[in-house]
């Protein structure tokens, strides 16, 4: 009986499907534990420098964010490392070599390694990485980050070796007097909470100041101070300096307490001073920014007027040296007690003399210079305006000038020919006058008798009243002693006095040719003054 082929093809051998089964496995659990890593591509190599890569070894994981993205390859010695201790027999410093995967990257240059210790059932230690701030350039393959940027892990036996028996004593010091100090300061600490909102309120201006006024100034200033942080590490033997220093500034304070207690005691008052005068400052600041910003033209003068201002300067020391103003400083040096003396006495005469007789003129005399003589007859209407005291009181100056031109071996004369008049009139005794026409009247009116005003010669003129009007009231008429026909030579022509004469308006001329003569002579104005006809 014959059998019938089957219509299916022949499988895979078991062998064959076995070493796939395997390969597959494989495969799968390689790419499980590395994460599905390519197993051909570059590794992204960087080294780290450590001040001590204590505990790290080659395989060790790279960390960043608890996330594997690398592992260590090797760790080796620093080149050229020196020891910064003196007591240290070799530099500890090492280069660790690091691969990264690429779900590590990228890393910038102000990225940060730290030995960090893996958990109990790890065991070990790994590297945690801080990729770093975006704004900071990408690293390249191959890059070495300095030691300022990598952090070494502290050992149990590194805190217990910092803790010396002086240190714990100086430990147990501090404990016990921060004690002592909430037993004793907690009331005060308490009164204190209320001054902690403004406290709050202002560093929080602080803060938000620190933030700049540009772009990046905050990260700027961080990476500024993780520079200076970077330094302090790489000097350990300075920052030691620095704590024994402090220790010794604490143990001055401590020596202290009594006077730093008593300042301590006296800070809320001048806190509660310095407060207000802090925000009238603060309140001070925008005018002064105001007046600072009006003082830049100023301030920018300044230089060109320094220049200006050199020559003259220049010449002042000059004219200040011995052989000149100095010179005559030293010349004049004999001179000055005597114009001391003379200013000495000085004094009185301008005291009671000369101040007196300007406070006359300037209150009495120069107001009655500035009066005018009211005159119904005389005035504007007919040609004479009227005019003031120092204008009328200088006209006979030029008659007298004309007089003194007539002289001969006996010296200067003056010849007058008087003309009579067919009316006389006695003028005071011993003196007449002709006129042409009769006199009616007399202004101002002389006093009776003729009397003169009284002269008081111990009362000041300063303190006399002031003149203010030159009125007079009008007098009768002149006694008339005779009559005559025709004119003659007067035997004593009078001096007159200023007094007008009311006259006619015709017979004013004919009057005034008697007069002028005689009274230029004397120094004497005469005013004709016409009558009113009955």
């Amino acid at each position: 009986m014959r059998r019938r082929k089957s219509g299916r093809k022949k499988g895979l051998p078991t062998f064959a499907m076995g070493a796939i089964g395997i390969v597959v496995i494989v495969v799968f659990s390689y790419l499980a534990y590395t994460k599905f890593a390519n197993p051909f591509s570059s590794q992204y190599t960087i080294h780290a420098v450590f001040s001590n890569a204590n505990g790290v070894q080659a395989d060790s994981l790279v960390r960043i964010a608890g996330v594997n993205v690398g592992k260590v390859t090797s760790v080796s010695t620093e080149p050229g490392c020196k020891s910064a201790s003196t007591t240290a027999s070799s530099c500890q410093a090492s280069d660790v070599t690091m691969q990264i995967d690429s779900a590590g990257l990228p890393l910038h240059d102000d990225a940060t390694f730290a030995i960090r210790p893996r958990i109990f059932l790890e065991g070990n230690f790994f590297v945690d990485v801080s990729p770093g701030t975006p704004s900071a350039p990408i690293t390249r393959d191959g890059h070495t980050f300095p030691i300022q940027q990598g952090v070494e892990p502290v050992q149990l036996d590194q805190v217990l070796g910092s803790l010396p028996t002086n240190t714990r004593q100086n430990l147990q010091i501090l404990l016990q007097q921060y004690g002592k100090a909430v037993v004793t300061g907690g009331k005060a600490f308490n009164r204190s909470i209320k001054y902690w909102l403004p406290a709050y309120e202002y560093s929080s201006l602080v803060a938000h100041d620190a933030l700049g006024i540009q772009p990046h100034d905050l990260s700027n200033y961080i990476s500024s101070q993780g520079q200076t942080a970077g330094a302090l590490d790489a000097h350990p033997q300075n920052l030691k300096s620095l704590v024994t220093d402090f220790n010794t500034t604490a143990f001055a304070f401590a020596r202290e307490n009594v006077a730093l207690e008593n300042t301590i005691r006296l800070l809320p008052g001048t806190l509660a001073a310095a407060i207000p005068a802090f925000n009238a400052l603060n309140a001070a600041f925008p005018p002064f920014r105001r007046l600072a910003r009006t003082l830049i033209p100023g301030v920018k003068s300044t230089g060109p007027t320094v220049d200006a201002s050199l020559p003259f300067i220049t010449q002042l020391r000059l004219l200040v040296q011995p052989s000149e103003l100095r010179g005559l400083t030293a010349d004049l040096r004999p001179t000055v007690p005597a114009l001391a003396r003379l200013t000495n006495a000085s004094i009185p005469l301008f005291k009671n003399e000369v101040r007196p007789a300007s406070s006359c003129v300037a209150n009495v005399i120069m107001p009655w210079t500035h009066l005018t003589v009211p005159d119904n007859n005389f005035n504007a209407s007919n040609g004479f305006p009227a005019r003031q005291v120092y204008v009328e009181g200088v006209d006979y100056l030029p008659g007298l000038a004309g007089e003194s031109r007539v002289f001969d071996a006996n010296g200067p004369y003056i010849r007058i020919l008087g003309v009579g008049g067919t009316l006389t009139y006695s003028l005071s005794p011993g003196l007449f006058g002709q006129s042409l026409a009769p006199l009616t009247s007399v202004q101002p009116q002389l006093p009776p008798n003729g009397a003169r005003p009284p002269y008081v010669e111990n009362v000041p003129c300063e303190t006399q009243p002031a003149i203010s009007s030159l009125y007079a009231p009008s007098g009768g008429p002149i006694h008339q002693v005779g009559g005559g026909t025709g004119g003659g030579i007067l035997p004593t022509l009078p001096t007159l006095p200023t007094l007008p004469l009311p006259l006619q308006r015709k017979e004013a001329a004919a009057a005034m040719k008697l007069v002028t003569s005689s009274a230029k002579a004397d120094g004497l104005k005469v005013r004709l003054v016409p009558g009113m006809p009955k």
